[in-house]
């Protein structure tokens, strides 16, 4: 199965973490949104699409990304980090929304904590410090592979 992650990994690489210990279980190729050319992504079985969540939104490039794409009939998967929340997948829903217009099928979600510092958080030294830990990176490869064994 040849296997691409488009991340968007903005403040402190929190979601580039997840992304690169999926890609490792995947042996898939890690892309930003801009280094993604859409007329390649034909030649892929599986995409994952992830960055962290603002404003309960993935980020804008990811969304204009799914938005930009030609109708195809791929798999694809979704994930993120967040400061805040308990695996709560509602920040997926408007991607996912656009992902699936566009002919993808949603295939799995995963979310873990990332540390945040955005906007007043920052004064606070922010949230969910240390995270994505060990076991938030074992948790993504086991979602890898489990992703990897459906082919």
């Amino acid at each position: 199965m040849k296997a691409l992650i488009i991340c968007e990994s903005y403040h402190h690489g929190n979601t580039k973490k997840i992304a690169d210990a999926m890609a490792g279980v995947l042996h898939a190729e890690v892309k930003t949104s801009a280094e993604v050319d859409a007329g390649i992504l034909g030649s892929y079985d599986l995409i994952g699409f992830g960055s962290g969540i603002y404003a309960s939104r993935n980020h804008k490039n990811l969304l204009k990304l799914a938005d930009s794409l030609p109708a195809m009939d791929k798999k694809a998967f979704i994930f993120s980090t967040a400061g805040a929340g308990n695996g709560d997948l509602k920040g997926h829903r408007e991607l996912k929304t656009r992902l699936e217009a566009k002919g993808f099928k949603i295939v799995d979600e995963f979310t873990c904590k990332g540390f945040d510092t955005f906007g007043p958080l920052r004064f606070i030294g922010g949230i969910s410090k240390g995270r994505p830990n060990e076991n938030d990176i074992e948790d993504a490869k086991q979602f890898a592979a489990k992703l990897a064994a459906s082919g």
